[in-house]
């Protein structure tokens, strides 16, 4: 579907208002991030078994795909705003949970509340980035680098005070500073309101973009960030390993923070389906770099690519769609993407054991290549 231009966006196209959602997901992000560091080495501290720990760190996603539909559809109910307003104290109040509780099945309800207000703001960060279609790129490009900040914060402060207080003590500390994003989330501009139309689904139909992303998703998301470490433990030492696959982990949200506007302010002036084609490539270039062995040159090809990508699949909706389609076509493209990167270390998980590293890289190039011709020959352009 191609954008209607009679069909006027829900929302203000306002550069304060999508640099004060991103705001808002970057603080509420902190306990997110710091649960993956703090809970694999605390895991008794909590209350858990390893088992549980697998679960709870993947639960959010999990909840995501099978609600972003349901989140969408009600936030082009009631309001992009209050969707930000509700979701904001719902993650805030997530943190505060990981103090709060013990056990798995209270930290499963504080996770699963986590993964609906990470879908929200996901998708009305989003809403406010592309409301300026003409500049969606660039300013789906600055959302995705303000939201790495309160990460980079947990990662180093948030450990910082794990250590110093203890882990519990630091989720309190990251949960109450969380609260300060709802001033934020206020100061939003209100827009018009319209029951939305069609039904929700779970796994909604996917377009071809949509698998794209899945792609995307299985690859990068989900079996790179699951094996780099695998990869440098056959290079260096099993420490030089998980010290260097930390490294590779923590460029990409720096890749995010630099290669995101890059990536969407090209987009905007060169096409953004032609800079998604060029950025997929790349990602695909890196993938097969990696199966050749050239693990370090193909993990910066794919963090770069990734990065760019990250903005111009958005800002890619928000061309093709109309402004009353856009929420529930990005509400499809997020949920396969998270399906993807949720299989990826399942799948991967099963065929470590039998299958090499480079064949299983050769594959994933193989994936992404077909996702990229089914584009072209399905549009009859790049």
């Amino acid at each position: 579907m191609t954008q209607k231009p009679d069909s006027p966006s829900p929302v203000a196209p306002s550069l304060g208002a999508t640099s004060l959602s991103a705001a808002v997901l970057s603080i509420v992000l902190m306990g997110d991030a710091l649960i993956y560091v703090v809970l694999p080495v605390s895991a008794e501290v909590f209350g858990v078994s390893l088992v549980w720990v697998g679960i709870l760190l993947s639960a959010n996603r999990f909840v995501r795909i099978v609600t972003y539909g349901a989140i969408a559809h009600a936030t082009t109910t009631y309001g992009i705003r209050l969707a930000t307003i509700v979701a904001c104290i719902g993650g805030a109040s997530s943190t505060v949970m990981y103090w709060m509780f013990d056990g798995g099945w209270a930290l499963l309800f504080a996770r699963l509340l986590w993964g609906m207000s990470f879908a929200a703001l996901t998708l009305t960060t989003l809403a406010y980035a592309v409301a300026d279609r003409r500049r969606a790129g660039t300013r789906v490009g600055l959302s995705r680098a303000i939201q790495q900040f309160g990460s980079v914060f947990a990662l180093t402060a948030g450990a910082w005070l794990a250590g110093q207080f203890g882990p519990k003590a630091a989720f309190l500390y990251l949960g109450l500073a969380s609260f300060i994003a709802l001033p934020f989330a206020l100061a939003l501009p209100k827009e018009k309101t319209e029951p939305a139309q069609g039904k929700t689904q779970w796994l909604p139909k996917p377009h071809l973009l949509d698998l794209l992303f899945f792609a995307v998703g299985f690859a990068v998301d989900g079996v790179f960030a699951m094996t780099i470490t695998l990869i440098l433990a056959d290079l260096v030492s099993l420490e030089a390993a998980i010290l260097g696959g930390g490294i590779v982990l923590s460029l990409r949200r720096l890749g995010d923070a630099v290669f995101a506007p890059i990536g969407g302010w090209l987009g905007d002036r060169l096409g953004t389906e032609k800079s998604l084609f060029a950025s997929t490539v790349l990602t695909a270039l890196g993938l097969a770099a990696i199966a050749l062995g050239h693990v370090y040159i193909g993990a910066g090809a794919v963090i770069i690519g990734r990065a760019a990508i990250a903005a111009l699949g958005p800002a890619t909706v928000a061309v093709r769609n109309s402004a009353d389609q856009v929420m529930h076509r990005m509400a499809v493209m997020m949920t396969w993407r998270d399906f993807g990167a949720a299989l990826g270390p399942l799948l991967s998980g099963f065929f470590l054991g039998a299958i090499s590293i480079p064949i299983i890289y050769s594959a994933l190039v193989a994936i992404l290549t077909i996702a990229l011709a089914a584009q072209i020959f399905r549009r009859g352009r790049i």
